[in-house]
């Protein structure tokens, strides 16, 4: 190969771009000549073209390089922020060591103790639905004594029926309702242990001497602590013991007053963070003359009204008697009840096998209904229910399983029943039963 074409095409890294052209020209005319023939090499072009093709090539040579190393710095900087991103959000999580994880569970440990802590506090500083305290009730005492009649003891005016009942009794109830509750599944059980009037309205150094009357306080409380967590206890004690200077049971009767039973349907209510019916929104009616299950029992007694409330929306009644027959009414209420010993049937009519109220009020559920199982307390009680339920079915136990081909499992199934209440008197061996 000539030296000219390997000066002027494959010598580029001596190239020396800083010759101009005109010089560049001169200096290959002079290489030219020095040639053996002094001719123009053959191919038709130009001699003097060659060298700006050759420059044309370096820099177009150079600019690819440096576009190729920009295009690689720039592709290794995406690459590093691509990594770096990657590394902040997908960052594995360090392993904790046992140290760490047994101070987790000692914290919380420690939480829960104080979540105990706290609800016993709460239980001590006196929470009213706490189903851990259960009031001192506030009595009036002139220090009088009263007459034991036997069967019932009467001071100041009013019968007192002397209670028997201890927490091994409560215990066992409270087992029993569980039991009942765990044949009701899907369903909210409830249970309202109600005290009588002894429990506020008799001192207690009357309760403790010759005419001994057991807590019912006590028997509560066991019975509520033994039941599971199938079934949720409503304690009314308190709001009821709020009250007990109010006229909450009648003098001459066993049962409470319509007042009392508000009481306990407001510790319903509140418990389960429902609309309370008002009283105040209520028409209050009032039948006079009431001698009650204690009148012949006993000498002295006061006399007795029974009051009730027209609530402001429309109740349907539909009574199932005894022997089948079945009869509606426009009211919770017998409203024809007069005077006399049976003043108390004016709430549902007394006491029937099954009783079903349909409500209009705004603040029920319209698919919620409630089934209580109760005994004679229940009565001037449940009318309440039908501010906060569609329907409420009223089952006495005592003639139900009489009157009905079905238990109370397929009953609470067959109409659509969400809720259950076994609302019953404190349990004992009283002296009058």
């Amino acid at each position: 190969m000539s030296d000219r074409n390997r000066d002027d095409y494959f010598d580029l890294d001596n190239f020396d771009e800083t010759i101009d052209s005109r010089e560049y020209r001169r200096r290959q005319a002079a290489r030219n000549n020095r040639s053996s023939n002094g001719r123009r090499p053959s191919g038709g072009r130009p001699s003097g073209r060659r060298p700006s093709n050759r420059r044309k090539k370096t820099r177009t040579r150079n600019r690819i390089i440096i576009v190729i190393g920009m295009l690689a710095i720039l592709s290794l900087l995406v690459f590093l922020l691509t990594m770096i991103f990657r590394g902040c959000g997908g960052k594995k999580a360090e392993l904790v060591s046992t140290d760490t994880m047994t101070q987790q569970e000692e914290s919380a440990a420690s939480t829960k103790a104080a979540k105990q802590a706290n609800a016993q506090a709460n239980a001590q500083s006196g929470d009213p639905l706490s189903i851990s305290y259960f009031m001192t009730p506030s009595i009036e005492d002139d220090n009088s004594e009263g007459t034991d009649f036997g069967t019932v003891y009467g001071w100041k005016g009013a019968a007192y029926e002397l209670f028997g009942g201890d927490e091994s009794m409560g215990k066992n109830y409270g087992e029993s309702i569980t039991k009942f509750a765990e044949k009701l599944p899907g369903l909210t059980v409830y249970s309202m242990v109600v005290p009588n009037h002894t429990e506020y309205g008799l001192p207690q150094r009357l309760k403790d001497g010759s005419v001994h009357s057991n807590s019912q306080s006590a028997n509560i409380k066991a019975a509520y602590e033994a039941m599971g967590s199938s079934v949720t206890p409503i304690n009314a004690y308190n709001y009821i013991g709020e009250h007990n200077k109010e006229y909450v049971y009648f003098n001459s009767d066993h049962h409470w007053t319509g007042l009392g039973a508000y009481y306990a349907y407001k510790a319903f209510a509140d418990t389960n963070k429902m609309t309370p019916l008002m009283l105040e929104d209520c028409t209050e009616k009032q039948i006079d003359g009431f001698t009650g299950t204690f009148t012949d029992l006993a000498s002295g007694l006061e006399s007795d009204s029974v009051h009730y409330w027209e609530f402001p929306y429309s109740v349907s009644m539909e009574i199932h008697y005894a022997g089948g027959n079945t009869e509606t009414y426009e009211s919770p209420y017998y409203e024809n009840a007069e005077a006399g010993p049976n003043t108390y049937g004016v709430f549902i009519f007394g006491d029937n096998p099954l009783t079903v109220l349909k409500s209009s009020s705004e603040n029920a559920e319209p698919n919620r209904k409630i089934a209580v199982v109760k005994e004679s307390y229940g009565n001037a009680f449940v009318s309440y229910l039908t501010q906060n339920y569609s329907e409420v079915h009223v089952l006495d136990m005592r003639s139900f399983r009489e009157n009905s081909d079905v238990g109370l499992t397929d009953y609470c199934q067959k109409n659509g029943i969400t809720d259950v209440l076994f609302q019953h008197r404190t349990i004992q061996g009283a002296r009058l039963a």
